[in-house]
């Protein structure tokens, strides 16, 4: 492959790469501002100039060529020279800063992107120790340009990341620059709002700068508290690739995690602000049965009360001879439904095995390269393949591999009067609808959901289930994309995951003490399924994911 050295460093680099691509692609670090990767390139900033030699055909010497060239504009060479901190390339680093920090507020402290701020690292990377600048700074307005984003005119430098977001990506068009030369601002069109297809939450990231701020992060936390844990969209089919960030046990903001293959750079609003319900007031925190507490007893007395109900509940339906069904939610991971099906089947080889229902939302929209899914559950077709797989190689299974949808469910429930049913939730809103009560009325019922609603005060048994950030596990997306994630925080309360909650019910069915639930020990089971081959190829890089680098600290949970 043809090879530039930048700072010193042999590159090699394909056919079309820029010099500040290269660079990137073998962790050389070449400042910037306006470029990035998923952005046409102004070469506008001018903070990547380097002093650049390349052999001259002519006399096949190595020659420099007479002024800086921006690297993230000029294509790369065979047997190109690149230099960032030679003399002439540091001298053009410090007049930019300079340039960039004449009428910059220096309001650090109350910033928030103090602690992730390219201006702030590359001022003390690059910049000069004093100002020369004696006159007024020029003041420039707050403005409120959409639901989720408020821009700090007076802290912008015109990297135009934003514009050429909503020009390039979305399509939408809402912001500009306006104005000329000191007076140079972003902002919207007339009449307009920034609202970038339900994606106005990436302007925020890729603003380099405190200009464009998220109104729901807006002086939460600092930045350098955060603890990062990758994950994926808990929220619907897309399988976007995430970072969490939460302290001391809360979150406080998702953003996106750089994925070519799914999500590129970008994620939806949608999930960008959904997670709320994690620490919603209305989160389940205790077993309970008929709806009343336990009396007198500590969160484990509560659960080992609460798993013996359910056992007697189980154990008398099969002797009754009305059988068990499971409905497991689109929600769930592959490990839990793994587990949740094992021990269903324990109780009951011919256990009526389903899906519980899959929200959508309109259809499918594509906003340039990015898919925003209408399905609004994460792992259906990861719970079908799973149940199906269990349900084939159990034993003593006269029914096969049969695996309803919702529809089929309610089907079969009506049919099995009497029948003790296994049903999870754990939906971000409101889903127990009348049709739904209606389909496990006259069922003794065993719930496991994240939050409270009309079937809490009716259910024989309620157990409180972790959400997604709150365990670890696998989803399926809607392209078929088989991905892990970690558990970010500690599950609310006496929460517990539905594959944990499977394991301890079938430690009471057995008579032994139960293991605690391990994710590498459990997709080896699930990968030793030949059925599940598919899931054993494409885990094996999930574990890898959680030692990803990234410029915050990372938790090993």
């Amino acid at each position: 492959m043809p090879q530039i050295t930048i700072n010193g460093t042999a590159c090699e680099f394909s056919k079309g790469q820029t010099i500040i691509q290269a660079a990137d692609a073998h962790g050389v670090e070449i400042p910037r501002y306006c470029f990035h990767p998923g952005l046409s390139i102004p070469a506008n900033c001018r903070i990547c100039l380097a002093e650049v030699s390349q052999l001259n055909p002519k006399t096949g010497k190595l020659e420099r060529i007479p002024k800086l060239m921006p690297t993230c504009h000029t294509a790369a060479v065979d047997g190109m020279v690149v230099s960032t901190v030679s003399e002439p390339a540091r001298e053009n680093q410090k007049q930019v800063m300079e340039f960039l920090l004449i009428n910059h507020p220096v309001d650090c402290p109350v910033c928030d992107q103090a602690g992730e701020c390219t201006l702030q690292d590359y001022s003390y990377q690059h910049g000069n120790a004093q100002s020369r600048f004696q006159e007024q700074k020029i003041k420039q307005p707050k403005k409120d340009v959409g639901e989720h984003v408020l821009l700090y005119s007076d802290r912008c430098i015109m990297c135009t990341r934003c514009v050429r977001f909503t020009r390039e990506v979305t399509g939408t068009n809402e912001l500009m620059v306006s104005g000329r030369g000191g007076t140079e601002s972003i902002d919207v069109f007339p009449g307009q709002a920034l609202e970038a297809a339900g994606m106005s939450g990436n302007v925020v990231d890729l603003c380099p700068v405190g200009a464009l701020l998220d109104k729901d992060f807006l002086f939460k936390q600092r930045v350098w508290f955060l603890k990062r844990v990758p994950s994926i969209d808990g929220i619907t089919a897309s399988g976007d690739n995430i970072w969490v960030e939460q302290n001391e046990g809360r979150v406080w903001r998702l953003k996106p995690r750089e994925n070519a293959a799914i999500n590129q750079w970008w994620m939806t609003d949608e999930v960008r602000y959904g997670w709320k319900f994690i620490h919603s007031d209305e989160r389940l925190t205790l077993p309970t049965m008929r709806g009343a507490a336990v009396d007198g007893a500590d969160p484990a007395g509560a659960w080992n009360a609460a798993l013996s109900r359910a056992d007697a509940l189980l154990r008398g339906a099969v002797a009754s001879r009305t059988g068990v069904a499971l409905a497991v939610s689109p929600m769930l991971s592959c490990e839990d439904a793994f587990l949740l099906a094992h021990t269903a089947l324990a109780y009951d080889p011919d256990a009526i095995l389903g899906i519980g229902p899959v929200p959508v939302s309109g259809s499918d929209r594509t906003v340039g390269t990015f898919t925003i899914s209408a399905e609004k559950a994460p792992n259906a077709r990861g719970v079908r393949r799973t149940l199906e797989a269990v349900a084939a190689s159990f034993p003593g299974r006269s029914s096969g591999a049969t695996v309803h949808d919702w529809s089929a469910l309610r089907a079969a429930l009506a049919k099995r009067a009497g029948a003790a049913v296994i049903l999870t939730g754990n939906y971000p809103g409101a889903w127990q609808t009348p049709e739904l009560i209606a389909a496990v009325n006259g069922h003794p019922l065993l719930l496991l959901d994240t939050l409270r609603g009309p079937l809490c005060s009716s259910a024989e048994v309620v157990m409180p289930a972790a959400t997604w950030l709150e365990k670890d596990g696998s989803f399926e997306s809607a392209r078929g994309h088989l991905q892990g994630f970690c558990r970010a925080i500690e599950p609310v309360g006496a929460a517990r995951s539905e594959g944990q909650v499977a394991i301890d019910l079938d430690a009471i069915r057995r008579g032994v003490k139960g293991d605690h639930f391990d994710v590498a020990s459990i997709r080896a089971e699930m990968g030793a399924t030949a059925a599940m081959e598919k899931f054993a190829t494409l885990c094996q890089p999930i574990d890898a994911a959680r030692r990803a680098t990234s410029d915050m600290q990372f938790v090993e949970i």
